[in-house]
C-alpha cells in the first residue's frame, strides 16, 4: 500500500511537472500569423473599391482599420494634414497604432492603404495597397500577444501614390515624408530603431527582390529567416532599386527596409487587373513568417547596439 501511494504521488507530480512543461512552452512560443486572417482582410478591403487619397472610400477603409485593431485592444491614432499636389490641396491621414514593449524605443511596421487615382478605369488594388494594408492588421494581432523587447508601432501611410500618372518630383510618399518631418521637429525620431515597411506583398506569383535603397543588414537578416524556412523561391538574390515609402526614413538616418513585390515582377501593377484574384493567402503567410523569424534576429541587433544610425 505505501508503495502504491508513493508510486501514485510520483506519478501526480510527473503530469504536474508535464502540464506545467506544456504551459510554459505555450507561453513561449510566438503567435503565429495567419495568411487566412490577412486575407480576409484584403477581400474587406477591396469592396470598398478604389481608395485614393481624399476619398469617401478611404475614410470607410481608416474606419475598418480602426475597428479591427480595436477589437483585438489597440487604439490608433490619426495623424491628419493635407498635402499641396499637382492636382490641389487633398486631405490625407496616417495611422499609427503603438503596441508597448519593454523599452519605449520602438521598430516600425508601415505600409500604405491608399490607391492610385485612375480616372479612366477602376483600380481597386488589391496587391497595391490592399496587401501592405491587410497584412498590418493581421501583424497587429500577431503583435499583440507577444512580448516585445522595443515598443511595435503599426504605421498606415496616407498618400504615397503619385496624384499623375507619373511618380515624380515630390508627387508621393506625402504620408511618409510627413511623419518624418513632424518626428523631425518633435524630436520623436530618436526613439525610432527601425523602420519595416511591406508593399505589394500579396501577389500570387510571389516574388521579393533585395531593394537596393535599404538598409543592407536589415536586408541580410530577413533573407537570412527566409533561407532558414526555405523560402529563397519567394526571397530572391537578386536587386532591385525602388523609391518607396522607405526612403524619407533612410534620409533621416532611421534604418529601414522595403519588402515589396516589385512593378516588374507583378504585371497587373497599376492596371484594372490588380484584383482580388491575383491575391492569395499562401503568399501574405510567407511573408508573415518570414518577418516573424527575423524579428528576434533584428531585435538583437538593435539591442546590442544602442542609438541608431542607417550605416549599423
Amino acid at each position: 500500500m505505501m508503495m502504491r501511494a508513493m508510486s501514485g504521488s510520483v506519478l501526480l507530480i510527473l503530469l504536474l511537472g508535464v502540464a506545467s512543461a506544456i504551459a510554459m512552452a505555450g507561453v513561449a512560443q510566438p503567435p503565429a500569423f495567419d495568411g487566412n486572417r490577412a486575407y480576409e482582410h484584403v477581400r474587406q478591403v477591396v469592396a470598398f473599391g478604389p481608395r485614393p487619397a481624399g476619398s469617401h472610400t478611404l475614410e470607410s477603409t481608416r474606419q475598418y482599420i480602426k475597428k479591427q485593431l480595436a477589437d483585438i485592444g489597440i487604439q490608433v491614432t490619426e495623424q491628419p494634414f493635407d498635402a499641396d499636389t499637382p492636382i490641389g490641396r487633398i486631405h490625407m491621414v496616417n495611422l499609427v497604432a503603438r503596441i508597448p514593449g519593454a523599452s519605449p524605443e520602438r521598430v516600425v511596421f508601415a505600409g500604405h492603404y491608399d490607391t492610385k487615382l485612375y480616372r479612366e478605369f477602376r483600380f481597386v488594388g488589391a496587391n497595391d495597397a490592399g496587401s501592405s494594408t491587410a497584412f498590418l492588421i493581421e501583424w497587429g494581432r500577431v503583435m499583440k500577444a507577444r512580448k516585445s523587447p522595443f515598443t511595435v508601432e503599426l504605421l498606415f501611410l496616407d498618400g504615397e501614390e503619385a496624384t499623375l500618372p507619373d511618380w515624380g518630383g515630390t508627387d508621393h510618399t506625402y504620408g511618409s515624408r510627413h511623419y518624418v518631418e513632424v518626428g523631425q521637429r518633435e524630436k520623436a525620431l530618436a526613439g525610432l530603431r527601425a523602420l519595416i515597411l511591406v508593399d505589394m506583398i500579396g501577389d500570387r506569383d510571389l516574388h521579393i527582390r533585395r531593394e537596393l535603397f535599404s538598409t543592407s543588414w536589415l536586408t541580410d537578416t530577413i533573407w537570412a529567416a527566409a533561407k532558414r524556412l526555405q523560402h529563397s523561391d519567394v526571397f530572391l538574390d537578386v536587386t532591385t532599386q525602388i523609391e518607396d515609402d522607405h526612403v524619407p526614413f533612410l534620409n533621416a538616418g532611421v534604418p529601414a527596409v522595403d519588402v515589396i513585390d516589385g512593378p516588374e515582377d507583378y504585371p497587373p501593377w497599376h492596371t484594372a487587373g490588380d484584383t482580388l484574384d491575383k491575391v492569395s493567402a499562401r503568399s501574405l503567410q510567407i511573408v508573415g513568417d518570414v518577418l516573424l523569424e527575423a524579428l528576434p534576429a533584428i531585435e538583437k541587433r538593435l539591442t546590442a547596439r544602442p542609438g541608431r544610425g542607417a550605416g549599423f
